[in-house]
């Protein structure tokens, strides 16, 4: 008799879970296959196929997949090789108190998703949660700041962290809940398209974020007297910023970011920064309609540019540049380079990189499918907007974000490690009080 065990049934997103089957004939060729909706009700799903053992058992920890949509042992092969049946889609959780749910079937054949008649001989459901029991949500609302603040069970105090995405804008959640879940207070801070936040980004006004800084220091829970700043692409650009001007700021992790100021106007206090133009016409198209924009920003080492150019010298705390090297929308490699000289020729040894290859842009917590491609909503500055120029959230052709599914995945599962080490190391007074 077929039997399919998925192990926790129920369990954080970031855990891995072993599958397993039985009852299988020897040798037998099988397919397993994985599925979920999202809260739009968009599907994503994956197969491999596989070849049972003499003793007709499959255990993914030690079974390779000989095709479908990854081959070789990847225990986690099912979940992060998801792919969207919708064209361009990305999975994301807008709703941290309800899991996604994923089917595992078992079929005893090698069989398609449009095998529409193939009925599976085994399933398994498991959910896979961003929240874990005890996180305590809180919505922010004090003076211009809007987010919500994530705070783990007990006491605390706990170190904290200021998280942010890039231009899909309002306000993304999962990835704060899901640090909570490891011991860090975390406002999930939101920047534009939330709420009466404008609409659209005008201006990186770096007062804003200081109030999200200080709010969150301010919190009984938060230990001081620094945080931490997870960030990436349009918000990694952000978060060098606060490692540059904002001395509470002591740790700062730049997923896949620029170190210039790009696309719209600085302003801090008395000080205004001038973004570095781009290029539309430098823009490329992939063979799947997305679009490239690796090249199309300008150059910061050119002379004009210079004065765009973030002073990383003046950081304070420490930066951690996490780089995918297939990254298709920013270079991001060549931009953390350029940093890590920069503070190389002031003295300054604070900074460091983590560079993955065959990694794209979007780099998430562990097990999320690889989205190469997808479209940005809501869309930031219309084309016309003399502001913003030629940003690229006004594209309204999807965007290009590159990576291998699996070189991205083994990416994904050691930066999230990497990042709690770095924030564990430099926002604790010992690493044994976490």
């Amino acid at each position: 008799m077929f039997q399919l065990t998925a192990t926790p049934a129920s369990a954080l997103s970031d855990e891995p879970v072993h599958i397993r089957a039985t009852g299988l004939p020897p040798l037998q060729l099988v397919t397993l296959a994985a599925s979920l909706r999202d809260e739009k009700g968009h599907l994503y799903r994956s197969k491999a196929f596989y070849r049972a053992d003499e003793a007709g058992e499959l255990d993914l920890k030690q079974a390779p997949a000989v095709g479908g949509d990854y081959v070789g042992v990847h225990p986690m092969g099912l979940f992060w090789s998801m792919k969207p049946d919708r064209p361009f889609g990305r999975l994301l959780k807008r709703d941290v108190n309800s899991p996604f749910v994923v089917t595992l079937d078992l079929y005893d054949s090698v069989c398609s998703h449009d095998s529409a008649t193939a009925q599976p001989r085994a399933s398994q459901v498991v959910q896979r949660w961003f929240h874990s029991p005890g996180t305590q949500r809180v919505p922010i609302r004090e003076g211009r700041v809007r987010g919500a603040l994530f705070l783990p069970p007990g006491e605390g105090p706990f170190p904290g962290i200021v998280d942010m995405f890039g231009g899909i804008g309002g306000l993304v959640e999962f990835r704060a809940s899901l640090l909570a879940a490891h011991g860090f207070a975390v406002l999930a801070l939101a920047y534009f398209a939330y709420e009466d936040l404008p609409k659209h980004m005008q201006e990186l006004d770096l007062e804003y974020f200081e109030e999200a800084t200080n709010l969150l220091l301010a919190h009984p829970k938060v230990r001081g007297p620094g945080i931490g700043v997870l960030s990436v692409s349009k918000g990694a650009e952000i978060g060098l910023a606060m490692a540059c001007f904002l001395k509470q700021v002591v740790a700062t992790v730049c997923i896949n970011g620029p170190t210039a100021l790009y696309d719209f106007p600085f302003r801090y206090r008395g000080l205004v920064m001038s973004p570095i133009p781009s290029f539309l016409e430098l823009m490329r198209v992939h063979v799947s309609g997305a679009v490239s924009l690796l090249h199309y920003r300008g150059d910061p080492r050119e002379k004009l540019n210079q004065r765009s150019v973030f002073p990383i010298e003046k950081a304070q705390g420490q930066i951690l540049f996490i780089i995918g090297e297939d990254d298709q929308s920013i270079n991001s490699k060549e931009y953390a380079k350029q940093a890590l000289e920069q503070l190389k020729s002031h003295g300054r040894s604070n900074g460091r990189m983590l560079l993955y290859p065959g990694a794209g842009h979007l780099l998430e917590p562990p097990y999320a499918p690889l989205c190469y491609a997808s479209r940005i909503y809501p869309v930031s500055a219309p084309l016309n907007n003399p502001i913003a120029g030629s940003y690229n959230y006004s594209f309204s052709q999807p965007l290009l974000w590159g990576g291998d599914p699996s070189a991205h995945a083994a990416a994904q599962e050691h930066a999230w490690g990497e990042i709690q080490k770095f924030f564990r190391q430099h926002l604790t007074q010992t690493r044994s009080q976490l």
